[in-house]
């Protein structure tokens, strides 16, 4: 696809055309469905953004690509940013309060956010005839299929969706892509790739066929079938970016095991497993720390008195974490224990005396109203010290990716003492999920998460 532009201000024609390979291949496919990507890089947004373009002359047509949240639409070098990258180019006015685009035939682009389930009857009784889904594996699979209802066309247009995504082997596009992927392997099989085939969902299972008319003999005249490819692109066929911006191609690689074979490698099987997020090796033991710029003690509280725990329940941990202007991080000590609410109020602050005025503190606050309450009185209780709230709104196992990747790469290192094998031990036990004992690792991620970020009004 090659769009002439006429760039008035400078006398100009500008093309704006697809990358040769997979983002060609996307824009060039003819399936009613087709889902781009699998791996970070591919240039999956910008594709997204350019294919309603072909039909801008067209003054009924009307174009929705949906993000998860709102937040993903307007974030930095997003789909806003992008689109403004491209659009005024072709005449595109933009609706900043409203997240759309107007060209001068009054075609429109429109972005929105399906955050909750429910809001997919938000659209009951729009007509679009195009949708693009950045970043499908977000969305589940009502929010998407049910949009299939709302993909139809009175503008000449015949109605169809696109959609970017990542891999994710828990999600439902995994099974539902199975034929284009390798089951052994978990890598797409690149014979597949674009071809072509048929579905239709009876009763909630998913048919399908080589042909359409396999799946109408096999259901009768009235059977409706859709048909949809995937087209596997990683960073290699982005030339662009590994031109203008060599080093993501480092950074990639420097992400932690399991996200560095998703996003680079684009394999669908690969799963956080104990080992793979963080690694006893990773760990470097020192007899000191240099002089640190900054430090903090991050306090991961729990309730639990000692003589009522178990192996499975949790601990109060307080990770002192400093770094120095190198940007190298230096676990300093660990304080860990159980204890009933009282005893940790008072272990919090007699750790505070020992650690000086110049430790900053951090308090972990639950999401419900009790722990945003417990957290304040918290802060009360260390009044005198330097405290910040950092509201929990992500899994454990997102939280620790950060510093996950710091440890890799061998930026993160242990002052030597009693506590480092008790920390190793979880380290390398810990698999991201919620149940698993890592009352350290959050610790250390809500330490982590405060040396690199900004102070904002006494919460983080």
């Amino acid at each position: 696809m090659t769009i002439p532009v006429e760039a008035a201000l400078i006398g100009e024609v500008k093309e704006i055309r697809p990358q040769p390979g997979s983002q060609e291949r996307s824009l060039g496919t003819s399936a009613d469905i087709s889902v781009y990507g699998g791996a970070a890089g591919a240039g999956k947004t910008f594709s997204l953004l350019m294919e309603p373009l072909r039909h801008i002359d067209n003054p009924r047509f009307g174009a929705v690509i949906f993000r998860r949240t709102y937040p993903q639409i307007t974030n930095e070098g997003g789909l806003w940013d992008t689109s403004a990258e491209i659009y005024p180019l072709c005449g595109g006015i933009p609706k900043s309060a409203t997240a759309e685009w107007i060209f001068p035939s009054g075609a429109k682009v429109k972005f929105a956010h399906m955050q909750y389930e429910d809001d997919r009857f938000q659209w009951d009784g729009a007509q679009i005839p195009f949708i693009g889904f950045d970043q499908l594996e977000s969305f589940s699979f009502r929010q998407f299929f049910y949009m299939l209802s709302r993909n139809r066309s009175t503008c000449g247009v015949v109605p169809y969706i696109r959609a970017t995504c990542n891999p994710d082997p828990d999600h439902w596009l995994r099974h539902f892509m199975a034929w284009w992927i390798d089951e052994k392997t978990g890598l797409p099989i690149m014979a597949r790739s674009g071809v072509i085939r048929w579905f239709v969902i009876l009763n909630n299972e998913t048919h399908w066929a080589d042909t359409k008319e396999e799946l109408t003999v096999r259901f009768g005249k009235t059977t409706r079938p859709k048909s949809f490819t995937f087209i596997p692109g990683n960073i290699r066929d982005n030339q662009i970016l590994l031109t203008q911006n060599p080093e993501y191609l480092a950074n990639l690689q420097a992400l932690p095991q399991v996200d560095m074979e998703r996003l680079l490698g684009g394999n669908w099987n690969v799963r956080e497993t104990a080992g793979t997020i963080l690694k006893r090796i990773w760990f470097e033991i020192v007899e000191a720390a240099p002089a640190l710029v900054d430090h903090i003690r991050y306090w991961d509280r729990a309730g639990t008195e000692a003589k009522k725990a178990t192996a499975k329940t949790s601990w109060t941990a307080g990770c002192r974490m400093g770094k120095d202007a190198k940007g190298v991080y230096y676990i300093t000590g660990m304080e860990r224990f159980q204890g009933h609410p009282l005893e940790v109020e008072l272990s919090l602050k007699n750790t505070a005396t020992q650690d000086g005025r110049g430790v900053r503190i951090g308090i972990e606050q639950d999401p419900a109203q009790a722990g945003k309450m417990e957290a304040l009185y918290q802060v009360r209780n260390l009044a005198g010290y330097n405290v910040m709230v950092n509201p929990v709104r992500e899994s454990k196992g997102a939280r620790v990716k950060p510093f996950s990747a710091q440890a890799k790469a061998g930026n993160v290192k242990l002052v030597r003492g009693q506590w480092n094998e008790d920390f190793l031990r979880e380290a390398e036990n810990f698999d991201g999920t919620e149940d698993c004992v890592s009352d350290q690792i959050d610790a250390c991620s809500g330490a982590f998460l405060l040396l690199t970020s900004v102070k904002m009004a006494g919460v983080w």
